[in-house]
């Protein structure tokens, strides 16, 4: 049976720099924090230890696997934890060597209880695993498996459901791209209002409409953010923020004092050829630099992947469609997702498993998507701007400098980003009938790509330009 994926469950808000490697630990401590109350034994715990296992232990360090593990543990949510907390709460750990579990024990906790192995567990690439001591010297054990855009599941879990059928709640429960494309057709609907009507099936409509304009407002806001940060991200590369400069460049001396003015002063600039490029671009430097030093953002559908989405959406709204505003930005999310969802369940949107190919490409193909249907494309052309997107991103590697989510993930969300509005072209000046590659084949493409990649440019940092560009040459 189709599983159901909601609009929410692939556009998260959280913590930067990696939904598998920050967000997917975190909400993994969180929900062994939720185990140890079932149990009844939180209250008892003496000492805790973490096991992080392959990719999480390779790049853990640069993903910030081990704070993300420490403010999980601490009872801290990535959605509502102010930014400006997170280094005292994490500083106030390593000096005291005590962690205040869930907020409700204090308990002792070393840097040596998160342990580091390059070995990697047969499930994933991104395990972890919890041990918590209680009386008697006995513990309370859990693994969890990262897998991607801050999905956190169990071994045991994956198992079962391939033993019993879920029925999926979802008037229409889509598997692949083909059954949408059905859906539509028979109901002589766009992609967007299938998507809403099974979003409506689990939620109000102003819980939906509250939602999708909180995703749309982070989104604006990291990008206000990070047109207005300037310096050196924190990671040790010395990477010099672009954005900030780039944005003064694009917009001089405007009068603004918010994300929402700001964007009417954007749309009252000059808009050739080179100026749309270099805004797109700045909109996606800047998401990625606010995710790179530990920003909120959205996973859209990872946070390594987080700008090419609002970047391509912003592009809409300030170059192609003055009159745009919540309606489109809906609808843009709502296919966006709904793209994701579909590269979810027939590949993987997870570098660990899947290279950059799983991030960027993925992200590329939902903006593409999205935003042929926003320029008024047909179902068959949104999947044909998803197909086109992703065909040129197969094979892309994850081979990040250091561990970190800077060199070349940064200026890999401008690259994608561009490439999603030429998808969006390409398809709407298509006739489908003439179309030789479905999109769903190139899904199955991209995960038989995905299962052929050698380990060492899946999120390891073992080859690539990780192995060519050291820390030392920075």
């Amino acid at each position: 049976m189709e599983e159901c994926i909601s609009v929410f469950d692939m556009l998260k808000i959280g913590v930067g720099p990696s939904s598998s490697h920050t967000l997917g630990p975190w909400r993994a401590a969180e929900r062994f924090l939720e185990e140890l109350r079932n149990e009844k034994i939180i209250h008892t715990v003496t000492r805790v230890k973490v096991d992080l296992y392959g990719s999480l232990s390779l790049t853990g360090k640069g993903h910030a696997t081990d704070l993300a593990i420490m403010l999980g543990l601490s009872g801290q949510d990535p959605e509502s934890i102010p930014i400006e907390n997170i280094t005292e709460i994490t500083k106030i750990i390593r000096e005291t060597n005590e962690i205040h579990l869930g907020n409700e024990k204090y308990i002792p906790f070393f840097q040596q209880d998160i342990v580091f192995n390059k070995n990697f567990l047969p499930f994933h690439a991104n395990g972890l695993t919890f041990k918590a001591y209680i009386a008697n010297n006995k513990a309370f054990t859990s693994t969890f498996y990262s897998i991607g855009g801050g999905f956190v599941v169990k071994e045991e879990r994956i198992n079962a459901k391939k033993k019993i059928a879920i029925k999926c709640t979802f008037p229409f429960p889509v598997e692949k791209a083909t059954e949408l494309l059905n859906y539509c057709t028979k109901e002589h609907k766009k992609i967007s209002e299938i998507v809403y009507e099974n979003e409506k099936s689990m939620r109000s409509e102003a819980t939906i409409h509250s939602e999708l304009m909180r995703i749309w407002n982070t989104m604006l806001e990291s990008m206000y953010i990070g047109c207005h940060s300037e310096g050196i991200l924190p990671g040790g590369l010395n990477v010099r923020r672009r954005a900030f400069d780039m944005h003064q460049n694009l917009i001089g001396l405007a009068n603004y004092n918010n994300p929402q003015s700001w964007l009417e002063q954007i749309r009252l600039t000059e808009v050739k050829f080179r100026q749309i490029l270099k805004w797109v671009s700045c909109f996606a430097l800047a998401v990625n630099e606010v995710n790179a030093a530990l920003g909120r953002v959205v996973t859209a559908p990872t946070n390594g992947s987080a700008g090419v989405i609002p970047s391509v959406l912003m592009y809409y709204l300030v170059i192609e469609n003055h009159d745009a505003g919540e309606n489109e930005i809906k609808q843009f999310l709502l296919v966006a997702s709904e793209m994701g969802s579909i590269f979810k369940k027939g590949s993987t949107i997870s570098a660990a498993m899947g290279g950059c190919q799983a991030e960027i490409g993925v992200s590329s193909s939902m903006a593409a998507a999205a935003l042929c249907e926003l320029m008024g494309g047909t179902p068959e052309q949104v999947l044909m701007a998803a197909e086109i997107a992703m065909e040129h991103h197969l094979g892309l590697t994850c081979d990040p400098i250091g561990g970190l989510v800077q060199i070349p993930c940064i200026e890999r969300n401008t690259m994608g980003a561009i490439k999603a509005i030429n998808a969006a072209e390409l398809a709407l000046e298509t006739d489908p009938k003439n179309v030789k590659v479905p999109l769903d084949k190139v899904i199955d493409t991209m995960w038989q790509t995905a299962k052929d990649m050698n380990n060492k440019y899946k999120e390891t940092s073992e080859g690539g330009l990780a192995i060519a560009v050291n820390m030392a040459d920075c």
